[in-house]
């Protein structure tokens, strides 16, 4: 059976912030943090070993794999930061639009830093991926 290898785990955020070795990229780190947890309204999880998530769903596909993911989340890679947000949402794409410098992959946004963003525009994919995932994947009382 399959075994889901990134998930929610105890480890400090603040801790793995503070191992960025690059100072930029940890500033960017800690500011994206303020930026997801006042914008989410959810506190901040470590997923996985290099993860920051905020919220979670539980997904199903139809192929019956099924698991459990961040709503959205960030993760201040050496290369570039990696920003989580929902894939499969026609408006992540209009808004990818006026984001600013980035390239983005299948689940990704990838960028090399904060300032080269509109925060505003952050703010509003973090808001629409977490309606989009809430919607899709509604939580069963």
């Amino acid at each position: 059976m399959y075994e889901q290898k990134t998930k929610q785990t105890d480890a400090s955020v603040i801790e793995f912030i503070e191992q960025v070795d690059h100072p930029k990229k940890r500033e960017d780190a800690y500011r994206l943090l303020d930026l997801f947890t006042e914008t989410s309204g959810y506190e901040a999880k470590m997923w996985g070993p290099s993860i920051i998530g905020f919220g979670h769903y539980h997904y199903r596909y139809d192929s019956g794999h099924e698991g459990d993911a961040p709503l959205v989340g960030f993760s201040p890679r050496k290369a570039k930061i990696s920003l989580y947000f929902a894939t499969g949402d026609t408006e992540r794409e209009q808004l990818l639009a006026t984001l600013g410098k980035h390239t983005s992959g299948k689940a990704c946004v990838y960028i090399n830093k904060l300032a080269d963003v509109d925060e505003d525009v952050l703010k509003k994919l973090i808001q629409q991926s977490i309606l989009f995932l809430q919607e899709r994947y509604p939580t069963k009382k």
